[in-house]
């Protein structure tokens, strides 16, 4: 909870995929509170008022992950959203005459991307949900100590650079 709030304020990008590791932290807990708290909760060196916070917190997302039927995968509509006016800024910037950067980082990203939505068929999908996407699996890649090939780290730099730019924009929605 702590660090998503910070996230949220500083970076959408980065918010968005803390809150996709969060929504995978709970599915492997199982949704189970216990577990929540015996694995999460219990490591915060916070007082128990904030504790309690992000005690209600979990339990918040969990219950939004029931309800929204994404408990074995997928992700919460909040979360969807955030995508959904990621892909608005997105085009907003395309169709700026003067955004000569963000045309420039996109156009460096483009066969990445093309490259990405034609492994996965995920041609119903949007461009930045397939960089976001992306992005998030390079993590999990680094997290598991997996071996990176260069033209993937290559690839993943691109879109960085094209999804560092947007979020800079972000606030100025």
């Amino acid at each position: 909870m702590i660090i998503a709030q910070q996230k949220r304020k500083e970076n959408i990008v980065e918010y968005l995929l803390y809150m996709w590791q969060v929504e995978d932290m709970i599915r492997a807990c199982r949704l189970d509170m216990s577990v929540i708290e015996a694995q999460i909760i219990s490591q915060y060196d916070q007082p128990e008022p904030v504790k309690a916070e992000i005690r209600v917190w979990y339990e918040d997302l969990i219950r939004m992950m029931r309800q929204e039927g994404v408990t074995e995968r997928g992700h919460l509509q909040i979360h969807k959203n955030i995508v959904n006016e990621l892909t608005e800024l997105h085009a907003r910037l395309l169709n700026t005459p003067e955004e000569t950067v963000y045309k420039s980082l996109y156009y460096k990203a483009l066969p990445a991307i093309v490259q990405l939505r034609s492994k996965s068929g995920g041609s119903e999908v949007s461009e930045m949900e397939t960089c976001l996407t992306a992005v998030y699996g390079y993590l999990l890649l680094k997290l598991q100590r997996r071996e990176i090939s260069a033209d993937t780290a290559e690839a993943i730099r691109q879109i960085n650079s094209l999804l560092a730019f947007l979020a800079a924009k972000y606030p100025d929605v």
